[in-house]
């Protein structure tokens, strides 16, 4: 794991568990091929086996384009490591393992991100050692079905209030569309995070071109440059 050096956040393909897995590895790799900078593994209806075995097959197909973290499951991420599979890191929930044991288990170079949607979660973070997270997935921007039992949506404006409260990059998340990209930028976004925005659309590639470069215009716009 040596993906955190000049980690680019700026566009995440969260994958919908809703999805046939043998459809996914076609979207992934055209997601990639659009312009996504993380993929993020997301599934919760299998097994710790059954999940090892599906990140194999992604990582086979992302191939070390982009970073690969997996959704909740150190466990499957040390396991995918120890089979000599190329995984970057672990996004967790608040439910799951605490984030400095995460750390210590997966070693300084792996990605780590953590869910935070209210205030007392952004000062757990702050407490935490430096070094400890990369990035907070805060959310729901809007509402979502992709996750039916999300908190209430923090809009663009709430969003803000989050990232301005705390020095780590915020990935905003939840019900993410092209036209909420150049604002949630503006308002502090490091990127943004989709499921359905891509994973359900006709043409995966498409969907991430346009959301990429609604993050670009957004970044430009927040004084960001290009990149």
């Amino acid at each position: 794991m040596t993906r955190r050096a000049g980690l680019d956040l700026s566009l995440h393909l969260v994958t919908d568990d809703r999805v046939a897995f043998d459809t996914l590895p076609a979207i992934v790799d055209a997601a990639i091929a659009g312009g996504v900078t993380v993929v993020q593994l997301r599934d919760k209806r299998v097994s710790a086996a059954e999940l090892l075995r599906r990140t194999g097959v992604i990582a086979g197909v992302v191939a070390g384009r982009v970073p690969l973290i997996v959704d909740d499951r150190v466990d499957v991420v040390l396991a995918a490591v120890d089979a000599g599979v190329q995984v970057d890191g672990v996004h967790l929930g608040q439910e799951d393992i605490p984030p400095g044991v995460a750390r210590r288990l997966l070693g300084p170079d792996a990605v780590i991100g953590w869910t935070a949607n209210e205030a007392a979660h952004l000062r757990a973070a702050a407490e935490m050692p430096s070094g400890t997270l990369d990035y907070l997935g805060v959310g729901v921007i809007r509402p979502t079905r992709t996750k039916a039992d999300h908190p209430p949506a923090l809009g663009v404006e709430g969003f803000g209030a989050c990232a301005a409260a705390t020095s780590l990059a915020c990935v905003a998340i939840g019900g993410v569309g092209p036209d909420d990209v150049a604002p949630l930028r503006r308002a502090g976004a490091a990127g943004v995070a989709v499921v359905s925005a891509i994973c359900a659309a006709g043409d995966p590639a498409a969907a991430a071109r346009e959301l990429r470069d609604a993050e670009r215009r957004g970044r430009v716009a927040a004084g960001g440059g290009v990149r």
